[in-house]
């Protein structure tokens, strides 16, 4: 067994174990508005970051090209409220010129 098996193996122990212990917390420390507020940000911060490090990070470094005009166009089209699929459009038609005429 190579050392990926034995880290993905206890990983995954390890999460499964967090998961489980989930269920022994008492439903009224759950219930407390501070920490209903704190579960509803964690996914926003969490994308939020994710989409910052792949817009403008490459190889640990942090590198402004054409990915970021795509994200600059497609928070524009989110606060005019288009729809998904043209927010998407426009994002990628945006990058594609940004990085056709980069070069």
């Amino acid at each position: 067994m190579t050392n990926l098996w034995i880290a993905t193996l206890g990983a995954s122990t390890i999460c499964y174990l967090l998961k489980l212990s989930g269920f022994l917390v008492p439903s009224t420390w759950l219930a407390r508005p501070k920490l209903q507020r704190i579960n509803e940000l964690i996914p926003v911060v969490l994308l939020s970051a994710l989409v910052a490090v792949q817009s403008l990070s490459t190889d640990s470094r942090v590198q402004v090209d054409h990915r970021l005009g795509g994200l600059i166009v497609a928070a524009i089209a989110l606060r005019l409220k288009a729809p998904f699929p043209i927010m998407m459009l426009a994002a990628a038609i945006a990058s594609a010129i940004l990085y056709r005429f980069s070069l």
